[in-house]
């Protein structure tokens, strides 16, 4: 019986990834679809995707799957074809490509959740994606976009949207998906009868989103079909303008993904244009933020004087820092 869980160290595996020669691309993929025995088909699908060599981080439960993950190109057809062979519900399933082809996972993570994305709802609320906002194409949306009547709102967390956004969104002054949910009622309690359009990296969280406000009574819903990736690849497709102002966030190594050569975002530290997002470089801080390349070589990828000095107390030997 295979292993049906990583058992190789982070460090090795990335490593292993940073060298890899194979070709692959970066996809991502979500479907709400009744899957009756999660554990199982987690299990199944792990051994499988292990085969191909998959890596990435997927999440597996009763309402459906939502994955993204790093597959040799060679093996992306299998994939597919095995996805739709294993549940009815998967037929249709959309495939958003990534906007480059730089590695992005070094392991394949696979787990069973409740949801298959965190969104604070009571467990009585069941999503019906069938009864959820209208899809927009990239055409419809840069009309849309034009019209001072329609609100876009952003439904990232405000990191995500700081690097990048329609320039005209909102951003749900909330740290995750969940607590966006618990205040986006209110805050446009005034708005019911007016046009709103919702997006997200991918379309998983906008697509609820657009549920939990017809179910509060917003009678005009509209979400970007694929979410920034669909419309990117739908404008791109069609030869139309991309309105999308700067950088796609994305949650894998590469950190985000451009989408627009324009910069709208700044060095946290010393306020120069910059949309590079890292994770201070001492342990216990981990903080993700914005730094520039030159603010990187003076505070050593730290995020304050104090991670700096705090990572040299804990190294010791400061003569690391000066191989960075």
């Amino acid at each position: 019986m295979p292993f049906l869980y990583n058992r190789i160290s982070n460090h090795i595996l990335k490593n292993r990834m940073l060298l890899d020669t194979e070709k692959r691309i970066t996809v991502s993929f979500y479907k709400y679809c009744t899957i009756n025995f999660p554990k199982k088909f987690r299990d199944n699908l792990y051994v499988y995707f292990s085969k191909l060599e998959i890596l990435g981080r997927i999440i597996v439960s009763e309402e459906g799957i939502n994955a993204q993950v790093s597959v040799p190109i060679k093996f992306y057809s299998l994939m597919k074809l095995h996805l739709k062979k294993i549940h009815l519900g998967l037929n249709n399933l959309r495939m958003n490509l990534a906007l480059d082809n730089k590695k992005s996972f070094w392991v394949l993570r696979m787990k069973v959740r409740k949801r298959i994305v965190s969104d604070g709802l009571d467990e009585n609320i069941k999503f019906n994606p069938k009864d959820v906002g209208i899809y927009l194409k990239a055409k419809e949306v840069n009309n849309m976009l034009n019209d001072k009547n329609i609100i876009f709102i952003d439904m990232r967390n405000p990191y995500e949207y700081e690097v990048g956004h329609f320039k005209k969104s909102i951003s749900i002054p909330a740290n995750t998906f969940r607590d966006q949910l618990r205040i986006i009622i209110d805050l446009f309690k005034d708005y019911k009868d007016k046009k709103i359009v919702m997006y997200c990296t991918g379309g998983i969280r906008c697509e609820k989103a657009t549920f939990w406000m017809k179910n509060n009574g917003f009678k005009k819903m509209y979400h970007i079909d694929g979410g920034i990736i669909g419309y990117f690849h739908d404008a791109k497709k069609n030869r139309l303008p991309i309105f999308f102002e700067g950088k796609n966030f994305v949650f894998d190594a590469r950190l985000g993904e451009r989408v627009s050569d324009q910069v709208i975002s700044y060095c946290h530290q010393c306020g120069l244009k910059c949309d590079s997002h890292v994770n201070c470089r001492y342990n216990l801080c981990h903080s993700l933020f914005i730094q520039c390349h030159r603010c990187s070589r003076k505070f050593h990828s730290c995020c304050s004087e104090k991670c700096l000095h705090n990572l040299i107390s804990q190294n010791k030997n400061t003569r690391f820092l000066k191989l960075i």
